[in-house]
């Protein structure tokens, strides 16, 4: 997957995805759509409760723009995951709700970078940021585009209220600590297996034995 032998900081994230190889990179797009299809549609329960309520999408939108380069190739990871995941799911009741959904669940591709270049801290904001633009957006769209809460202060204020119990921003946290502790792992192992095979073609052969 990569290509020189220092990617990750001490404290920090990585700074070695650009130099990962475009088969890395396919491997690396099909598995986070997969992450997020799974992780969307599989929500065990216990007991008649739900054990988590928070899909990866908003880390894997995080992860995307920070491996992929091409703004476009990574707004398509959480696009296509969110796309596949809907057709196992009800339908948006509204054109333009369903375009603020998709708009929301790609924004945190733009804090890819952020994330990936600066420390933990950077890292924790960007999907902070995030979780907050989709619960912001999507809910103020519900609110504006349903006939659900009147159209007035009060309508808005309920609308939000009824969502509280679905804002989870430490679940979108943890999601993005497995997110990008697997991205970490995966590329220190590519550096360590690049490393050992470039080690091998420098060493010397060993001399022929004699014939006579």
């Amino acid at each position: 997957m990569a290509h020189d032998s220092h990617h990750v900081t001490r404290a920090g994230v990585t700074t070695g995805f650009a130099r990962w190889s475009a088969p890395a990179l396919a491997v690396a797009w099909a598995a986070l759509v997969a992450l997020a299809v799974v992780g969307r549609l599989w929500r065990p329960e216990w007991e008649g409760t739900r054990l988590w309520n928070v899909t990866p999408l908003v880390a894997v939108a995080l992860a995307a723009g920070a491996v992929f380069s091409h703004r476009l190739v990574a707004a398509s990871v959480p696009l296509v995951a969110l796309a596949l995941g809907n057709l196992a799911l009800p339908g948006y009741s509204d054109p333009w709700l369903a375009a603020v959904v998709y708009a929301a669940t790609a924004f945190p591709v733009l804090l890819g970078r952020v994330a990936a270049r600066g420390r933990w801290p950077a890292l924790v904001g960007s999907a902070l940021a995030g979780s907050r633009v989709f619960f912001l957006a999507t809910n103020l769209a519900y609110w504006a585009l349903t006939d659900d809460y009147p159209r007035s202060a009060a309508g808005l204020v309920a609308c939000f209220t009824a969502a509280l119990p679905f804002f989870r921003p430490l679940e979108d946290l943890a999601w993005t600590g497995i997110v990008f502790g697997g991205l970490v792992a995966a590329d220190r192992l590519a550096t360590a297996l690049h490393a050992r095979g470039h080690a091998a073609a420098k060493a010397p052969a060993a001399p022929a034995g004699r014939l006579d």
